[in-house]
Protein backbone atom coordinates (compact mmCIF):
# COMPACT_ATOMS: atom_id res chain seq x y z
CA UNK A 1 0.00 0.00 0.00
CA UNK A 2 1.98 3.10 -1.15
CA UNK A 3 0.89 6.67 -0.04
CA UNK A 4 -1.98 6.92 -3.38
CA UNK A 5 -3.45 4.32 -2.35
CA UNK A 6 -3.52 4.58 1.42
CA UNK A 7 -5.48 8.19 0.72
CA UNK A 8 -7.77 6.57 -1.59
CA UNK A 9 -8.93 3.88 0.72
CA UNK A 10 -9.25 6.25 4.05
CA UNK A 11 -11.18 8.84 1.46
CA UNK A 12 -13.80 6.30 0.89
CA UNK A 13 -13.90 5.11 4.49
CA UNK A 14 -14.54 8.82 5.28
CA UNK A 15 -17.57 9.22 3.20
CA UNK A 16 -19.27 6.53 4.71
CA UNK A 17 -18.09 7.00 8.28
CA UNK A 18 -18.14 10.36 9.96
CA UNK A 19 -15.87 9.16 12.91
CA UNK A 20 -13.25 8.27 10.68
CA UNK A 21 -13.49 11.54 8.82
CA UNK A 22 -13.09 13.47 11.97
CA UNK A 23 -10.39 11.61 12.47
CA UNK A 24 -8.48 12.26 9.46
CA UNK A 25 -9.47 16.08 10.29
CA UNK A 26 -7.46 15.57 13.77
CA UNK A 27 -4.34 13.88 12.68
CA UNK A 28 -4.22 13.71 9.03
CA UNK A 29 -2.91 10.71 6.74
CA UNK A 30 -0.65 8.31 7.55
CA UNK A 31 2.65 7.52 5.70
CA UNK A 32 2.57 3.99 4.34
CA UNK A 33 4.27 1.18 6.02
CA UNK A 34 6.39 -0.81 3.03
CA UNK A 35 8.44 -4.00 3.69
CA UNK A 36 10.23 -6.75 1.98
CA UNK A 37 9.27 -10.17 0.99
CA UNK A 38 11.43 -12.46 1.92
CA UNK A 39 13.11 -14.29 5.28
CA UNK A 40 14.65 -11.31 6.89
CA UNK A 41 11.18 -9.33 7.58
CA UNK A 42 10.12 -12.62 8.77
CA UNK A 43 12.88 -12.72 10.81
CA UNK A 44 12.34 -9.16 12.00
CA UNK A 45 8.87 -10.75 12.92
CA UNK A 46 9.93 -12.84 15.44
CA UNK A 47 12.52 -10.58 17.23
CA UNK A 48 10.38 -8.37 17.75
CA UNK A 49 7.57 -10.40 19.76
CA UNK A 50 7.01 -8.56 23.47
CA UNK A 51 9.53 -6.31 23.37
CA UNK A 52 10.36 -2.77 22.82
CA UNK A 53 11.11 -1.21 19.24
CA UNK A 54 14.77 0.12 20.43
CA UNK A 55 15.74 -2.89 21.49
CA UNK A 56 13.94 -5.45 18.27
CA UNK A 57 15.61 -2.57 16.07
CA UNK A 58 18.97 -3.54 17.88
CA UNK A 59 19.05 -7.11 17.62
CA UNK A 60 18.01 -7.09 14.41
CA UNK A 61 20.93 -5.20 13.18
CA UNK A 62 22.85 -7.86 15.02
CA UNK A 63 21.42 -10.94 13.02
CA UNK A 64 21.74 -8.81 9.87
CA UNK A 65 25.56 -7.72 10.49
CA UNK A 66 26.19 -11.29 11.32
CA UNK A 67 24.36 -12.60 7.89
CA UNK A 68 25.01 -9.75 5.43
CA UNK A 69 22.91 -11.83 2.73
CA UNK A 70 20.02 -12.10 4.49
CA UNK A 71 19.14 -16.17 2.98
CA UNK A 72 17.70 -18.97 5.68
CA UNK A 73 20.95 -21.02 4.59
CA UNK A 74 23.53 -18.64 5.39
CA UNK A 75 21.70 -18.32 8.68
CA UNK A 76 21.36 -21.81 9.48
CA UNK A 77 24.69 -21.64 9.34
CA UNK A 78 25.63 -19.48 11.83
CA UNK A 79 24.63 -22.04 14.26
CA UNK A 80 22.04 -21.73 17.53
CA UNK A 81 24.80 -20.27 19.67
CA UNK A 82 25.39 -17.52 17.71
CA UNK A 83 22.16 -16.48 17.03
CA UNK A 84 21.10 -16.58 21.13
CA UNK A 85 24.50 -14.48 21.47
CA UNK A 86 22.91 -11.36 18.90
CA UNK A 87 20.25 -11.37 21.79
CA UNK A 88 17.65 -13.78 21.06
CA UNK A 89 15.97 -15.66 23.72
CA UNK A 90 16.02 -19.26 23.44
CA UNK A 91 12.42 -19.69 22.69
CA UNK A 92 13.45 -17.06 19.63
CA UNK A 93 16.19 -18.77 18.51
CA UNK A 94 14.17 -22.02 18.30
CA UNK A 95 11.45 -19.99 16.51
CA UNK A 96 14.14 -18.19 13.72
CA UNK A 97 15.99 -21.65 13.37
CA UNK A 98 12.41 -23.38 12.19
CA UNK A 99 12.00 -20.03 9.85
CA UNK A 100 15.19 -20.46 8.42
CA UNK A 101 14.87 -24.25 8.26
CA UNK A 102 11.48 -24.38 6.65
CA UNK A 103 12.23 -21.56 3.98
CA UNK A 104 15.41 -23.59 2.78
CA UNK A 105 14.03 -27.30 2.79
CA UNK A 106 11.11 -25.96 0.72
CA UNK A 107 8.57 -26.51 3.18
CA UNK A 108 7.51 -22.86 3.10
CA UNK A 109 7.89 -21.47 -0.43
CA UNK A 110 6.96 -18.17 -0.04
CA UNK A 111 6.88 -17.42 -3.57
CA UNK A 112 3.98 -19.33 -3.71
CA UNK A 113 2.75 -17.70 -0.58
CA UNK A 114 2.39 -14.58 -2.35
CA UNK A 115 -0.03 -15.98 -4.55
CA UNK A 116 -2.44 -17.39 -2.67
CA UNK A 117 -5.69 -15.53 -1.31
CA UNK A 118 -5.78 -13.99 1.58
CA UNK A 119 -6.65 -16.17 4.42
CA UNK A 120 -4.46 -18.93 2.82
CA UNK A 121 -1.68 -16.82 2.95
CA UNK A 122 -2.50 -16.00 6.69
CA UNK A 123 -3.07 -19.45 7.45
CA UNK A 124 0.80 -20.90 5.74
CA UNK A 125 2.85 -18.09 7.83
CA UNK A 126 0.64 -19.39 11.10
CA UNK A 127 1.57 -22.80 10.26
CA UNK A 128 5.48 -21.81 11.35
CA UNK A 129 6.31 -21.96 15.14
CA UNK A 130 6.23 -18.46 16.71
CA UNK A 131 3.95 -17.35 14.27
CA UNK A 132 0.72 -16.30 15.63
CA UNK A 133 -2.26 -14.27 13.57
CA UNK A 134 -1.00 -11.21 14.33
CA UNK A 135 2.41 -12.02 12.90
CA UNK A 136 1.12 -13.36 10.00
CA UNK A 137 -1.48 -10.56 9.29
CA UNK A 138 1.43 -7.96 9.86
CA UNK A 139 3.55 -10.10 7.44
CA UNK A 140 1.07 -10.49 4.33
CA UNK A 141 -0.25 -6.45 4.85
CA UNK A 142 3.50 -4.90 4.49
CA UNK A 143 5.08 -7.38 2.67
CA UNK A 144 2.81 -9.21 0.45
CA UNK A 145 0.70 -5.57 0.57
CA UNK A 146 -2.84 -7.44 1.06
CA UNK A 147 -5.36 -4.62 1.46
CA UNK A 148 -8.39 -5.85 3.27
CA UNK A 149 -6.89 -7.46 6.23
CA UNK A 150 -7.26 -6.44 9.73
CA UNK A 151 -4.97 -7.69 12.91
CA UNK A 152 -7.90 -7.35 15.85
CA UNK A 153 -5.48 -8.86 18.49
CA UNK A 154 -3.12 -5.44 18.31
CA UNK A 155 -3.84 -3.64 21.33
CA UNK A 156 -2.88 -0.26 19.97
CA UNK A 157 -5.50 -1.19 17.27
CA UNK A 158 -8.03 -1.56 19.96
CA UNK A 159 -7.46 1.11 21.74
CA UNK A 160 -7.51 3.40 18.81
CA UNK A 161 -10.89 2.16 18.01
CA UNK A 162 -12.12 3.20 21.51
CA UNK A 163 -10.78 6.67 20.87
CA UNK A 164 -12.19 7.09 17.59
CA UNK A 165 -15.46 5.52 18.29
CA UNK A 166 -15.79 7.46 21.45
CA UNK A 167 -16.40 3.53 23.17
CA UNK A 168 -16.65 2.97 27.05
CA UNK A 169 -14.19 0.73 26.99
CA UNK A 170 -11.38 -1.13 24.83
CA UNK A 171 -12.68 -3.75 22.34
CA UNK A 172 -11.45 -7.27 22.24
CA UNK A 173 -9.72 -8.98 19.21
CA UNK A 174 -13.29 -10.56 18.33
CA UNK A 175 -15.26 -6.92 18.84
CA UNK A 176 -12.58 -5.40 16.92
CA UNK A 177 -12.45 -7.47 13.94
CA UNK A 178 -16.35 -7.40 14.16
CA UNK A 179 -16.42 -3.55 13.92
CA UNK A 180 -13.87 -3.43 10.92
CA UNK A 181 -16.17 -5.09 9.04
CA UNK A 182 -17.55 -2.48 8.09
CA UNK A 183 -14.33 -0.69 6.72
CA UNK A 184 -14.13 -3.75 4.11
CA UNK A 185 -12.37 -3.88 1.52
CA UNK A 186 -10.22 -1.00 2.67
CA UNK A 187 -9.32 -2.54 6.15
CA UNK A 188 -5.50 -2.51 5.80
CA UNK A 189 -5.55 1.15 5.63
CA UNK A 190 -7.57 1.78 8.05
CA UNK A 191 -5.29 -0.78 10.08
CA UNK A 192 -2.54 1.84 9.18
CA UNK A 193 -4.58 5.07 10.10
CA UNK A 194 -5.74 3.64 13.40
CA UNK A 195 -1.78 3.01 14.68
CA UNK A 196 -0.98 6.42 13.16
CA UNK A 197 -4.38 7.86 15.11
CA UNK A 198 -3.18 6.04 18.43
CA UNK A 199 0.04 7.84 18.00
CA UNK A 200 -1.43 11.37 17.41
CA UNK A 201 -5.02 11.60 19.24
CA UNK A 202 -5.69 12.83 22.30
CA UNK A 203 -6.41 9.63 25.02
Amino acid sequence: MDTSHIITALDIVAAQDADVAAGLSLVGYPEPRLRPHGFNTLLSIIVSQQISKEAAGAIQARLEALNPGGQAESFLALGPEAIRAAGLSRPKVAYAVGLADAIASGTLNLQAVATLPDDQAVAAIMGLKGFGRWSAEIYCMFSLQRQDLFPGEDIALQEAMRRLKGLPSRPDAKQARLMAENWSPHRSAMAVFLWHYYRGAPA
